[in-house]
């Protein structure tokens, strides 16, 4: 293959052809669900109405090139590269769709999410092909970042001494299920650039079904053909045979009549003359907009929530379904054809923006690899992991199944872990706190760990985990200083107080206020402790100081410092009677009988022995034992044990829990495997495991492998946090693996995009807008920063007098008081700066210096 690849935009990660097979990278905004661009250049998971569809590629989906030179030579390629060997084999021959297309002998991909780019070359073919693919990603802006649209870029170099006219045609069948007739309507108005294609709808169809909506494909150019279905000739494969005859013939499209059909295809053919050695481009938009989004777990149907029997038909267009919560996306336009219109006309600055930000992250100096993690889990908040309902309030599940959402309600124990929207999407990260808050928090302060869906059924779930409680305490606290949002604190604090005093309940989770959790503690491992343990005292040590911050800055001083006296209690008990010498053990108190449990903190997943519970931890050296520790630096709210402790421990992970897994025994998932190494959940290298321990005990999950590797990476471990988390990205490769769907309970898990949190480690971001105050690490070179709401880079050089900084605001605005360095302690800008996007702030930082700088 030659050299040639288009360079306008990043590559961080290339995949050659033997690490093609897995990849599936997410084409879809936030909350919109995705169609995936496989590594062969494919549209695959078509999981664009409601729910995950993982697998599905509809047949005859595919783009297909014809090129003829001046000379007269003709040929066709479907715009894929070869199938797996792995996929030759089925009862009725290849498994693959398309399979007896011709396409590319030579095929690579070459990503930076959101971008994908598919190289296709065949010495056969006159012109070598790049598709470049991707979704708007702009941090800070949540509604451009929320479109649902894959922008298809075909761009075709001419290798050959003489003019080739080229065609490509995009085929996708109408998937729009919700009965009535399936229609597909052409939309070839306008000149130019102006969006030529087909819009995909039903007629008479129920308004009010979950796959009732439309799809719409178009060519930004005016050189366009079309048909709005295939020829009627469903048998022995004659609908495909008549459109490859047709367009083979010369590269253009002659329509065929509808004739009823059940999922007509619609087809979209532009032309492009190329002359010798050049480039020409085609770009396509593939969109969707599907308005119907039902709840979690519909309780039940529209026929008996009207009260009728369920064989009449008078549910089938309700003015009120009590499980519609709807989707964001679709309020923002009327129908896919919309969202077509608008993103021809933003397409340029929505590209620009979308690759500043990539551009600007890449050419940070920060590992590859923790690019690469911190990059690519963002992907999970385009599936349909993640959605937006009308309100614009933002919910998850985990994780995904193969056809459904696994593990509803916005999580708390797991959603806790995920760094990325609180860092690149600071109003979805407040919307999730003010449920959180507002909604799933109870009179008595207990948080529904699930909640349930619409907002007025938000409490339902009844139960209280120890983990998701007490961490939303410190998100409370970190997306405040992030923001400076004083009115969003006021607004929730009250209730997020009652959360905390939750703790003190008879029989709850620490009821007799000694600043150490000892009873019936729900939490992420989905069973419950009984006892002390490190994993559970973290998090509650973290939301006992973020509580004590919050109350302090809103004059509740007297709360405070009951906050700060349970504190250094906790901490002292904890590392005094759970530190073995070389990490946190859990000290297990069985509760005797289920009375001593208060209520709706045993969820019952877990022990119904309460003389020698089941599923403890017990000695075992777990992976994410010191989660709270680790976002308490997230956070910067300093230590919460002590810090030798604190070093010792992630040794210990690292020289027990991380290895290699061909002789590893597993009883439960298996997420890695055979030669592959990670960090196991857990490790018992004292002896004493329970005979029924906690149920992933011998699983390996990277979230939780994540959460130990960055914190190595914030106490200096770089060589063992790298060396975690490349083992990580090594098992995603493409091959084995997508690089772009983590797993857990699910495709896409959340608790991965933790991921993010490396790159605060390696950099030592920190910010207050609640100060002005912005902090790096003492360290020579360029990284890229972000804050929620405002992004950009800051560069350090090293002088003889101190530090050159230098701080460039590419996205929204950043207003700067205070600047902090390692190492160099803060130091006060002599007036605050207010700096914008485009502006660059350079000043000399020296010890125990009021700075001056220069705001340009």
């Amino acid at each position: 293959m030659s050299d040639h690849l288009v360079t306008s935009w990043p590559v961080l990660t290339s995949y050659d052809s033997d690490h093609l097979r897995r990849i599936a990278l997410p084409l879809g905004g936030i909350g919109t669900g995705t169609v995936s661009l496989g590594g062969r250049g494919d549209l695959r998971d078509w999981e664009i109405m409601n729910q995950p569809a993982k697998g599905v590629t509809p047949a005859n989906a595919f783009f297909t090139l014809h090129t003829c030179t001046a000379s007269g030579v003709a040929g066709t390629r479907v715009l894929e590269g070869p199938i797996d060997v792995a996929d030759y084999e089925g009862a009725f021959g290849c498994t693959v769709p398309n399979h007896g297309l011709p396409r590319f002998s030579s095929c690579s991909f070459h990503a930076a999410y959101p971008f994908g780019q598919v190289r296709l070359e065949d010495n056969t073919v006159p012109v070598e092909v790049c598709l470049q693919a991707f979704n708007p990603l702009i941090p800070g802006d949540a509604d451009a970042s929320g479109i649902p649209v894959a922008v298809l870029r075909y761009v075709l170099k001419n290798n050959t001494a003489e003019t080739v006219t080229a065609s490509i045609c995009g085929s996708v069948p109408n998937l729009v299920d919700a009965g009535g007739t399936q229609i597909n309507v052409p939309r070839m108005e306008g000149d130019g650039s102006a969006p030529h294609g087909v819009l995909l709808r039903v007629e008479d169809g129920d308004e009010g079904a979950e796959k009732y909506g439309t799809m719409a494909l178009a060519a930004l150019t005016d050189a366009v053909t079309h048909r709005c279905a295939w020829a009627n000739r469903p048998l022995w494969g004659g609908a495909l045979l008549d459109f490859w005859d047709d367009f083979t013939d010369d590269g253009k499209l002659v329509d065929r009549e509808l004739d009823g059909q059940k999922n007509p295809i619609a087809s979209v053919a532009a032309t492009v003359e190329i002359p010798a050695q050049e480039e020409r481009a085609i770009t396509f938009l593939l969109s969707w907009h599907f308005p119907n989004r039902m709840t979690w777990t519909p309780t039940e149907t529209v026929a008996k929530a009207d009260g009728c029997d369920s064989a009449c038909d008078c549910h089938k267009k309700p003015t009120v379904n009590p499980d519609r919560i709807g989707n964001y996306y679709t309020t923002r336009d009327a129908d896919a054809w919309a969202v077509i219109e608008r993103v021809a006309v933003e397409l340029p600055a929505l590209e620009a923006q979308t690759l500043m930000f990539v551009q600007s992250f890449c050419d940070s100096d920060l590992p590859a690899v923790v690019k690469e993690a911190a990059l690519y889990n963002i992907s999970t908040l385009r599936t349909q992991t993640c959605f937006r309902t009308e309100d614009g309030f933002f919910y998850a599940w985990e994780g995904c199944s193969n056809t459904s959402g696994c593990c509803q309600g916005s999580c708390t124990h797991v959603w806790n872990y995920e760094q990325a929207t609180a860092f690149l999407f600071g109003d979805i990260s407040r919307k999730m706190r003010e449920i959180e808050f507002l909604h799933a928090t109870r009179e008595d302060g207990l948080m529904c760990f699930r909640v349930n869906l619409p907002l007025s059924r938000a409490v339902d779930w009844g139960y209280a985990a120890a983990d998701g409680q007490m961490g939303c305490l410190m998100k409370l606290y970190r997306d405040w200083q992030l923001s400076g949002d004083d009115d969003m604190l006021r607004r929730l604090w009250p209730h997020a107080r009652k959360s905390l005093e939750f703790c003190w309940i008879p029989n709850g989770w620490d009821g007799d206020q000694d600043g150490v959790m000892e009873g019936c503690q729900h939490n992420t491992m989905d069973v419950e402790y009984f006892g002390p343990n490190g994993q559970m005292s973290g998090w509650y040590l973290g939301a006992l100081r973020a509580s004590e911050e919050m109350a302090r800055y809103l004059g509740e001083i007297e709360f405070a410092g009951q906050c700060r006296t349970l504190f250094e209690q906790g901490r002292q008990w904890v590392d005094t009677h759970l530190f073995n010498g070389e990490y946190y053990e859990q000290e297990v108190r069985p509760p005797m009988r289920k009375e001593n449990i208060a209520p709706s903190l045993q969820v019952g997943m877990g022990t119904g022995n309460m003389e020698d519970p089941e599923f403890q931890l017990g000695t075992a050296c777990l992976v994410d034992q010191l989660i709270g520790q680790l976002m308490a630096d997230v956070c910067n709210l300093g230590k919460l044990l002590d810090a030798g402790h604190v070093r010792t421990t992630l040794q210990s992970i690292m020289r027990h829990n991380f290895r290699s897994l061909h002789d590893q025994f597993n009883y439960m998932r298996t997420f890695a495997l055979q030669d592959e190494s990670a960090l196991l959940m857990s490790t018992y290298p004292r002896g004493n495991r329970p005979t029924s321990p906690f149920p992933y005990s011998t699983e390996v999950m990277t979230g939780f492998e994540y959460t130990a590797a960055i914190h190595m990476l914030y106490e200096g471990m770089l060589d063992d946090g790298l060396t975690a988390i490349t083992a990580i990205r090594q098992r995603y490769d493409g091959r084995k693996r997508s690089p772009f769907n983590e797993a857990e309970c699910g495709h896409h898990y959340g608790r991965a995009m933790i991921s993010w949190a490396a790159v605060l480690a390696l950099t030592g971001f920190h910010f207050s807008a609640v100060d002005n105050t912005i902090a790096f690490a003492a360290k020579e070179g360029r990284c890229f920063w972000s804050n929620g709401n405002a992004w950009g880079n800051s560069t350090q050089r090293n002088d003889a007098d101190g530090i050159t900084l230098s701080i460039q605001v590419l996205y929204g605005t950043l207003t700067l008081q205070h600047i902090k360095i390692s190492g160099y302690g803060s130091h006060a800008i002599a007036s605050q700066q207010t700096i914008v996007a485009g502006e660059i702030f350079n000043c000399l930082i020296k010890p125990e210096q009021v700075m001056e700088g220069d705001n340009s």
